[in-house]
């Protein structure tokens, strides 16, 4: 059992009130050179969740210039309880082909909790994401894509 909001797990449904911030994938400075061309239009969709003193989660999806998505990340980071405690980071992330598939890897890494003073010792496991969790990310992407705000 866990004390944390329903939105901090993996794939889980966004609150209701959050909003995606959009903004250019680069800088401006980068798109006025003519290796930005490549990118003029793209736009990153984020939406920053925090429970201070039990961790985060971060969803973006990028969209290219006519307003379809091209790739997309969901990740937690948190700490589990225990002795010694443990810090988990998961994410699934990747990218979508013209074709209709997903290109990503699922992430799962932990480690024992060293506190401030040492850095942590992960163990680092990559997966392909399961047709289900790619799923669950196209919806998240049609939920962003939806609260998104206009403009920028």
């Amino acid at each position: 059992m866990t004390d944390r909001p329903a939105w901090h797990a993996l794939l889980a449904p966004l609150p209701p009130d959050a909003v995606p911030t959009r903004q250019p994938v680069a800088p401006s400075e980068i798109l006025a050179r003519p290796e930005g061309a490549s990118i003029a239009g793209w736009r990153q969709l984020v939406v920053h969740l925090s429970d201070p003193c039990k961790g985060s989660r971060t969803v973006l999806v990028v969209v290219d210039a006519s307003g379809v998505p091209i790739s997309a990340s969901d990740g937690v980071f948190f700490q589990i309880p225990g002795e010694p405690p443990q810090i988990r980071d998961e994410s699934i992330g990747g990218r979508f082909e013209p074709d209709g598939t997903f290109r990503g890897t699922h992430w799962l890494s932990i480690a024992d909790d060293p506190g401030e003073d040492e850095a942590a010792q992960w163990q680092s496991t990559p997966t392909a994401p399961t047709p289900d969790e790619i799923a669950v990310l196209r919806t998240l992407v049609d939920e962003m894509l939806r609260r998104q705000p206009r403009g920028s």
